[in-house]
């Protein structure tokens, strides 16, 4: 990919959590270069339908400030792009769950970005390793790690 090739990137559900006010350890840096690059305009940014009801789903557990979360999915809607997954990618969520994987939002996520064309920014590790003890397609994960590595520059 050229330097000048826009990212389109999609969000583990890790990295839009504190869009509505709730905290994730150990994500500030990667926060910092996802502002970075979507200020300079140098990534898309996306989620799915079920990034929202996993990230409803934490919101529910905890104390919530309802303008926070208001403006929080407010800005997820205005400001990154919707998808879904591929009839492929539903159906290759459901095969991998029975392999044995117990996330199903984790492998619809993963599914999407790998039908859609998309990066993938995760943390993972489980998700990881059991893809590639299945010798999965990983060429469309970005690690956390990597992910710094590569832009925090």
């Amino acid at each position: 990919m050229s330097s000048s090739a826009r990212l389109e990137i999609l969000l583990d559900s890790t990295y839009i959590l504190p869009i509505v006010g709730v905290e994730v350890k150990g994500i500030r840096d990667v926060l910092v270069v996802l502002r970075k690059l979507r200020k300079e305009r140098k990534a898309t940014f996306y989620y799915t339908t079920f990034n929202m009801v996993e990230i409803l789903g934490k919101v529910a557990k905890y104390k919530y400030n309802y303008d926070i979360v208001y403006t929080g999915l407010s800005i997820i809607q205005e400001e990154f792009k919707l998808t879904y997954p591929t009839v492929k990618g539903y159906l290759k969520a459901l095969k991998l769950k029975q392999e044995g994987f117990k996330d199903l939002i984790d492998l619809l996520l993963y599914t999407t970005s790998l039908t859609r064309n998309l990066l993938f920014l995760t943390r993972d590790n489980a998700l990881v390793d059991f893809l590639e003890s299945l010798g999965e397609n990983l060429e469309n994960i970005l690690y956390e790690e990597e992910f710094l590595e590569k832009y925090s520059k």
